[in-house]
């Protein structure tokens, strides 16, 4: 694993370590830190809008009727996109791209139509008298970012040491799947993975990294095509005990 990624696994000695960490001049999407230095949540700019830190709650919002319903506006919504950008929305090879992209945007969403308990956990969870780390690493991992809406993409590594009861092997990467296909920011993603599998299993600790590529970042902005971001939740065990963290980031590098 490259220098910069073992510089940031090494910062989880720290005393915030379980907090979700980042390189690449990526800043903490749970949790701004205030000028004063003190943390508070970022300020709502209306009533509707709910914490950041809240969001890994959030279930279902979307059916698969409401996608029939949006479909049609969804569709307009990008002819105006193309007649925006100096395009003729009626020329042969754009005449159903509108529709193309609408159904499209919705696939790469699909994770609002999901609930983590009755579509994925289900009968998924075992007693088995285990005590012993599970790692599940290089899962594949795609997602919107929520600020540009174009892809993120990248790997993500789990590990949770057992108390008492294990969860199917694919269901975790289940579980990457649902929070990733939602427009995302790194840092959250991180968190809402590892939260999710603590609130069904009851662990004794869970460790989540994720390593992306962004492409704002590759394509607008900086360009910078090599360029990888790194974030790490720590929660229980994982946390607390320096050498269970370090046995989990050295099995994962290797």
């Amino acid at each position: 694993m490259e220098h910069s990624k073992q510089t940031q696994f090494s910062s989880s000695d720290k005393k915030d370590a379980g907090a979700s960490s980042v390189v690449n001049g990526h800043c903490d999407g749970m949790l701004k830190r205030a000028a004063g230095g003190s943390s508070q949540p970022p300020a709502a700019e209306s009533g509707s809008q709910r914490p950041v830190m809240e969001s890994w709650r959030e279930d279902r919002t979307r059916s698969v009727e409401d996608n029939e319903m949006s479909l049609p506006s969804l569709a307009a919504a990008y002819t105006t996109i193309l007649r925006g950008l100096g395009e003729d929305p009626q020329r042969q090879g754009l005449l159903k791209t509108p529709w193309r992209a609408a159904t499209a945007m919705q696939f790469f969403t699909k994770g609002y139509q999901e609930k983590i308990i009755a579509d994925v956990l289900n009968d998924a969870i075992f007693d088995e008298d285990h005590d012993e780390m599970v790692i599940v690493k290089d899962i594949d991992m795609f997602s919107m970012c929520e600020h540009h809406l174009v892809p993120i993409f990248g790997r993500v590594h789990i590990g949770y040491l057992p108390n008492k009861r294990v969860l199917g092997l694919s269901k975790l990467a289940r579980i990457v799947e649902i929070y990733s296909r939602r427009l995302q920011v790194q840092e959250r993603l991180t968190k809402q993975i590892a939260v999710a599998i603590t609130e069904a299993l009851q662990p004794t600790g869970v460790g989540v990294v994720i390593e992306a590529t962004h492409m704002c970042m590759v394509m607008r902005g900086v360009q910078k095509m090599n360029s990888k971001t790194v974030t790490s939740t720590m929660l229980g065990v994982f946390r607390e005990d320096p050498k269970t963290r370090d046995e989990f980031l050295t099995l994962i590098r290797s």
